[in-house]
């Protein structure tokens, strides 16, 4: 016998249920959208890759057609809960700019890897719903090729900036995302809108220019040049690299919104000495064994030691300590 069609009062009665389960299970934020993006989204993601924004992250262009929109990688699927975690700091995170002897190391980047974390937690929430409602489902983290930002401004989570990342009134720009697709129709909640206005201040901010309003050109971003790409730094943005080492955070910082940043409280993700404000010296003298050894649980690690040794170099060729050797 096939099962009744949901009534609203059904659907909004289980979104209620399901959000109160996930902020027990640990998630900051919780929202619903519908499993299709529009075609503007495909469209906006065939020129970033057309133009050649995306660097060599070949992946972006293998499932640009899984990318553009959550049914096309599950026909299924007919909703997506969508969740977020805060990571918002306890500090300013530009204040390891007054110590040129040290690394900057990215605020994402300083616990242990927050990968882990979410989709513990998505599992979790997933196995709960499966065992509740009898659905399908599929979880997925920022290591899939799903539209995450979009979803969320759709689920009311936040917006997408002009410095590309989610900006979320309560919790600023520190959101780690993850997704929940499943085969239940439930009611999207409402969009998020647009709250930049006329700001520029994380386009400022951008030590190399490489953001235009909404757009990210990955060859020229810090986080990408660190952390991504492979070989030398082009010396013209090496220059403009200051002392970091493994990822940026400038824009989000640099964001206003960033004032109502609540500090989180997940262990987790409280930073850890080697990760916090590292001697670039120290990361200089590693080999592979001890680089592997004393990262291990952290995202630093994929990065490798010859790319992490790399940056130190620039950094403190940038400094103006008198004894760089």
């Amino acid at each position: 016998m096939p099962k009744p069609e949901q009534e609203p009062n059904h659907t909004s009665n289980m979104k209620d249920i399901i959000r109160a389960k996930a902020l027990e299970i640990g998630f900051d934020v919780v929202g619903f959208a519908p499993a299709h993006l529009g075609p503007e989204h495909a469209e906006n993601l065939k020129t970033y890759i057309k133009q050649g924004r995306h660097a060599s992250m070949a992946w972006m262009e293998d499932r640009q057609h899984h990318r553009a929109s959550p049914d096309g990688m599950w026909p299924e699927a007919k909703s997506v809960i969508v969740l977020g975690s805060n990571y918002g700091p306890s500090v300013d995170p530009t204040a390891i700019f007054d110590h040129e002897d040290r690394g900057a190391i990215s605020v994402y980047a300083q616990g242990k890897d927050y990968h882990d974390m979410v989709k513990k937690r998505l599992k979790q929430l997933g196995r709960w719903l499966v065992d509740e409602q009898n659905c399908e489902i599929k979880v997925f983290v920022d290591t899939a090729p799903v539209m995450e930002k979009p979803l969320a401004q759709l689920a009311g989570i936040g917006w997408q900036g002009k410095h590309t990342n989610v900006v979320s009134r309560e919790f600023g720009s520190w959101l780690f995302l993850g997704e929940i697709f499943t085969a239940l129709e439930l009611e999207p909640d409402q969009p998020e809108v647009d709250h930049c206005g006329n700001c520029t201040a994380c386009l400022d901010a951008c030590p190399t220019d490489a953001i235009t309003p909404y757009q990210m050109d990955a060859n020229k971003c810090i986080s990408y040049l660190t952390i991504e790409h492979k070989g030398e730094i082009d010396p013209e943005l090496a220059k403009h690299m200051g002392n970091h080492i493994y990822g940026c955070d400038d824009c989000l910082s640099a964001c206003p919104w960033t004032k109502f940043t609540q500090p989180h409280r997940e262990p987790n993700l409280m930073p850890r000495a080697e990760t916090l404000a590292p001697r670039l010296k120290d990361i200089l003298e590693l080999d592979d064994e001890t680089f592997r050894k004393v990262y291990a649980g952290s995202p630093l690690k994929r990065t490798g030691v010859k790319s992490m040794q790399r940056n130190a170099q620039i950094a403190l060729s940038n400094s103006t300590i008198d004894d760089k050797s």
